[in-house]
């Protein structure tokens, strides 16, 4: 007896998935030269195999498209970050900047999106990325909050100690991206530079005094 066939929804949303997945992979390629900005949705359709109509199945614009991709990219970050702050410490900065670089050349061109798109080109996907940077830094604040030792900070402390994190992790990934090559001299000096910017900052936060007003 011949196995039952898979139920046509499931095949149907899986073949959305891809063209969805076709979509972004499209639009990253297409960017990569002159920005989302310079891309029509008529290229992008027509690089993912599909016929323009059909995008709209999938994204109600391209700005929606570049939101999207900002958002996947982010995710990369924020996961990064909740790893590292599970149990904080130089080796876990050290291991974390480890697993970031090996993020950055698995995604590169994702993260070559954020970087260029953060100050530049289309508005809403700007202004998605930063609302995105100040949500990780509030989740980040709000985890250090219940993090021992520090429960008696105050959140204002808190968020700044956390701005300095996302920047720092943000300023290694655009140093890494201006690397010519991985493996590269020039990439270990970027990683030296970086555990030594981390270790101030835990320096920093050991010896801080809260002030409470």
């Amino acid at each position: 007896m011949s196995a039952a066939p898979a139920p046509s929804s499931t095949t149907r949303a899986q073949r959305k998935e891809r063209t969805r997945q076709a979509l972004l992979d499209a639009a990253l390629e297409l960017s990569s030269d002159r920005g989302l900005a310079g891309v029509s949705l008529r290229e992008v359709a027509r690089h993912a195999g599909i016929v323009p109509t059909a995008f709209y199945r999938h994204f109600a614009s391209m700005e929606e498209l570049g939101v999207t991709l900002a958002a996947d990219t982010m995710r990369v970050l924020r996961r990064l970050l909740r790893d590292a702050r599970r149990s904080p410490g130089p080796a876990t900065a050290r291991e974390s900047l480890r697993i970031l670089v090996r993020e950055v050349r698995v995604h590169e061109p994702a993260f070559r999106f954020l970087a260029r798109e953060r100050h530049g080109g289309q508005p809403e996907v700007a202004r998605a990325i930063t609302t995105e940077l100040r949500l990780l830094a509030g989740e980040l604040a709000a985890d250090l909050a219940r993090t021992p030792g520090l429960e008696q900070w105050p959140f204002d402390d808190l968020e700044m100690v956390a701005d300095l994190l996302v920047t720092a992790m943000l300023d290694v990934v655009l140093e890494l991206l201006s690397v010519p090559r991985p493996g590269s001299p020039e990439e270990a000096e970027v990683i030296t530079r970086a555990e030594k910017q981390m270790r101030l900052i835990l320096l920093g936060m050991a010896a801080w005094k809260p002030t409470h007003n």
